[in-house]
């Protein structure tokens, strides 16, 4: 469990994390259309899984 909470804190958790979090407000808010938010939360998301991928591939060999 600490590991887990350790990993968030790297920066890459933490910019994915804030950059979520800023894009849901700029929707509710109504400064960023759903299009525009599901563009940059898609790249966002699939960034952050892509290189936790890697990174767990690369600890297996």
């Amino acid at each position: 469990m600490k590991a887990k909470l350790m990993r968030l804190l790297e920066v890459k958790s933490i910019v994915t994390i804030t950059t979520t979090a800023v894009f849901c407000y700029l929707s509710v808010t109504g400064n960023v259309t759903s299009e525009q938010f599901m563009m940059v939360f898609t790249t966002v998301i699939a960034f952050y899984f892509g290189t936790q991928a890697t990174k767990n591939h690369e600890i297996r060999e």
